[in-house]
């Protein structure tokens, strides 16, 4: 089984990512089920604006693409901004929009029996709006969203320090993510065993 993780930081490499920080406690987790994991920072690739899979030349979207459908989890992560997903999680959702046009063999939908979660930092209030928005438009697209396959780590209301800053809702961030990854990859070797059928006509 492989899962793709999309951090949606504002920050390109390398500077230090508080919600890469946070992911790698999920991925330890997914690794300890025996699942593949590859990563994503969406920021230092140029992802154009659209809602194709594929925007033209110079457009990285197509391979990030690609390894979507290479995975049985994706795990969404962004940071909270103004109370809301980054700049570039709206961008990957947009993106991610094109698989709503896209069927495999069976005429299903190509996120059917994918399942994903959502991942959230940030010094301020705003962590489960950011996952209901996420959640919201991954189940648009297709995918299937287990209960409880969140996690997210803030220290508001108002501004303050970042994860990286301060160990304070460390243990139980960490303890919510070791559940999101169980939760991922039981719903997903469910679904492996009994797939959703394509929609009726």
């Amino acid at each position: 089984m492989r899962a793709l993780v999309i951090n949606c930081t504002l920050k390109p490499s390398p500077q230090p990512s508080n919600t890469e920080a946070l992911a790698d406690t999920v991925i330890t987790a997914l690794k300890g089920h025996g699942v593949r994991v590859d990563v994503v920072r969406a920021v230092d690739l140029d992802i154009k604006p659209g809602v194709e899979t594929d925007m033209g030349e110079g457009d990285d979207w197509p391979g990030v693409h690609e390894k979507v459908l290479a995975s049985q989890i994706l795990v969404m992560a962004s940071p909270t901004w103004l109370g809301r997903p980054s700049s570039v999680a709206q961008r990957v959702l947009e993106r991610l929009d094109a698989m709503l046009g896209e069927t495999d063999d069976e005429e299903r939908p190509v996120a059917y029996n994918r399942v994903a979660g959502v991942l959230v930092t940030g010094n301020e209030d705003g962590a489960h709006h950011v996952i209901s928005e996420i959640s919201g438009a991954l189940v648009d697209i297709g995918f299937t969203v287990p209960g409880q396959s969140w996690t997210y780590w803030h220290l508001g209301p108002g501004p303050g320090p970042d994860y990286l800053d301060d160990r304070r809702g460390h243990d139980w961030a960490a303890s919510t993510g070791r559940a999101m990854a169980s939760n991922l990859v039981h719903a997903a070797r469910a679904l492996e065993a009994m797939p959703l059928p394509a929609p009726p006509s």
